[in-house]
């Protein structure tokens, strides 16, 4: 079974893919952002702050079938790894308890050069 997930609680796919794709046990989660879901508009601010609406447009998209509490792989993309600390903070916060495996690569450039984007697969 491949079921498409959609809701309001996340930024719209902004391209031919799904916010997430629950499958066989597990929720993927496409990369996302800071962009705040009401607006279609990226968060403005330095790398902590979107991480934060990142992370909180993550748990509104897992809330269709999961929660954070069950990620079992993230990967963060940072459009600088100085940024890493900073990200790192925020990132801590919402992952407490027994945090998920996890891989955290520098990249060129993010979609609307945005300085961090994560994706996740949580178990359903």
């Amino acid at each position: 079974m491949r079921e498409v997930i959609a809701t309001n609680d996340g930024p719209k796919a902004i391209g031919p893919y799904s916010q997430a794709i629950r499958a066989n046990g597990f929720v993927f989660v496409s990369g996302q952002a800071a962009i705040d879901p009401a607006t279609q508009q990226v968060l403005a601010g330095d790398v902590a702050a979107q991480t934060d609406r990142t992370l909180k447009n993550i748990a509104g998209i897992l809330a269709a079938g999961s929660e954070l509490g069950k990620v079992v792989r993230s990967t963060v993309f940072l459009k600088n790894m100085g940024d890493f600390a900073a990200m790192n903070e925020v990132y801590g916060r919402y992952f407490t308890a027994a945090p998920p495996a996890r891989s955290t690569v520098e990249v060129a450039r993010l979609p609307k050069d945005l300085l961090v984007e994560i994706d996740v697969i949580a178990l359903a």
